[in-house]
């Protein structure tokens, strides 16, 4: 006999959005229910249209097009509610490449496979190549992202933090 959750899930059909909760830390969800009653302007529950424009003009975009919010608005499978709203963070927190993929990129960077990359050469990459960093996000992946005493990075906790949206304990 199968597990009660095992049978509610398949009951479900197993949308992925019967696991949304347990996708987020605790806290994460209150911060997403915070962010889902300031968006939520009438205070209806649902994430609508109006909700979107007024929001946006609160914080200054007032000459947003319709075409735009409706985008934003079909992004969601139906009514936007909180559960709606949490699983499509879900999905953009996932929506990275899965993580092997992105180990796998860096791996080509680590011909002797340490784990590593030196601090000075992943910096010249970002810089120099595609969608360059700037000086400021640079800072700010190094305070994520020190460098250990040799000039190293950790590129295995970078890939854990990009797929998973925190630091692994260790």
């Amino acid at each position: 006999m199968a597990p009660k959750k095992a049978k509610r899930r398949a009951a479900a059909g197993d949308s992925g959005s019967s696991n949304v909760f347990s996708m987020f830390e605790q806290s994460q969800i209150q911060e997403y229910k915070e962010a889902f009653t300031i968006i939520d302007q009438n205070r209806d529950g649902i994430i609508s249209k109006d909700d979107l424009r007024d929001v946006l003009a609160s914080m200054g975009q007032l000459n947003v097009k319709n075409e735009e919010l409706e985008a934003m608005i079909k992004e969601a499978s139906g009514p936007i509610n909180f559960t709606v709203f949490l699983t499509m963070f879900g999905e953009k927190l996932k929506g990275a490449d899965p993580e092997d993929v992105i180990l796998t990129a860096f791996k080509v960077l680590d011909p002797e496979a340490t784990g590593s990359i030196k601090k000075e050469f992943l910096e010249e990459l970002l810089t120099t190549q595609c969608d360059r960093f700037s000086k400021e996000e640079i800072k700010n992946m190094w305070s994520a992202f020190p460098p250990d005493v040799a000039g190293n990075v950790d590129y295995k906790n970078i890939c854990y933090v990009i797929t998973h949206g925190e630091e692994k304990e260790e």
